[in-house]
């Protein structure tokens, strides 16, 4: 190749980057960075910039509000996350199979992912409501007293997590058969010749097989779950006191309520670190485990 040919490739090469590179540095770096400055002032949406330094962070840590919307974070991801890798990983092992039975079950599991959240919440608040909802229905029917799902502060997080796991169970199904349907016949056929038990299949095959899909979906879902929003604000605008608003409700009060841009964007950056953090650590224990094993 001469130098001329070269440097034309890469000119063509360069093109074909151009615009996830802009798109990276619009979309993604320049919102990172204008948030971090905008977290050390304080500011609103009308263009006012006054240096403050940590003191934004200073009064996060301070402010019992954002301190319960923490909690109500980890508490929410706790009740969800676990729930959805388990249960889509028991759902994809029996819906691994060449049946149209099986093609059904796995439309039927999915179509739910790809409802809004506006709708799904609709759909729930159908069955959550105590007045006139399915699961009151129910338990009239049994003659039982409604249950205040949305408006006990023990019960409304919970509920929400039931919404939210019935949502989002869809991805990781079908990670996990995309997987599963990588793992090597020949382990299952040696198993089945040794008379292996689910259980033994199950621990040593099928989980080592997936180890790192695993490890994805728990990390997607973690990075998803902690940025809950709609649910809450759709089911119980944060209610009852606080019970469920988690960050990024607090941030969306703060910043588009009370117009305290440079407060909220210092909430943001908690948010992200507390992301990051949760990822890196999940990373890194799993690396750890592999290199044990």
């Amino acid at each position: 190749m001469t130098a001329a040919s070269a440097r034309k490739s890469s000119w063509i090469n360069g093109l074909f980057v151009t615009p996830y590179l802009v798109a990276y540095l619009v979309l993604l770096l320049y919102p990172l960075l204008a948030g971090i400055w905008l977290s050390l002032h304080k500011a609103d949406l009308f263009g006012g910039e006054v240096f403050v330094g940590l003191e934004n962070f200073g009064r996060l840590l301070r402010d019992p509000t954002f301190l319960q919307a923490v909690r109500n974070t980890f508490y929410f991801v706790l009740l969800t996350v676990p729930p959805l890798a388990v249960i889509a990983l028991a759902l994809a092992i029996a819906l691994n199979r060449p049946t149209r039975a099986a093609a059904f079950f796995r439309g039927v599991f999915f179509s739910s992912s790809v409802l809004s959240v506006t709708i799904v919440t609709l759909i729930w608040r159908l069955v959550l409501i105590p007045d006139g909802g399915l699961i009151a229905n129910i338990l009239q029917a049994a003659g039982k007293p409604p249950i205040p799902l949305l408006s006990h502060p023990d019960l409304v997080l919970p509920a929400i997590a039931l919404t939210t796991v019935w949502w989002c169970l869809g991805l990781p199904m079908m990670l996990y058969l995309a997987a599963l349907q990588q793992a090597p016949a020949e382990m299952y056929e040696a198993a089945a010749l040794d008379k292996a038990g689910p259980w033994t299949t199950l621990t040593r095959i099928t989980l080592p097989s997936i180890r790192r899909t695993l490890v994805l979906v728990v990390m997607i879902q973690c990075v998803l779950q902690f940025q809950l929003f709609g649910q809450a604000q759709l089911l119980t605008q944060g209610g009852p006191n606080g019970a469920s608003r988690p960050i990024v409700l607090f941030i969306y009060e703060v910043g588009f309520r009370r117009w305290d841009i440079g407060y909220a964007a210092a909430a943001s950056e908690i948010l992200f670190g507390l992301i990051l953090v949760a990822t890196v650590l999940q990373y890194v224990t799993t690396r750890e485990k592999e290199a044990v094993r």
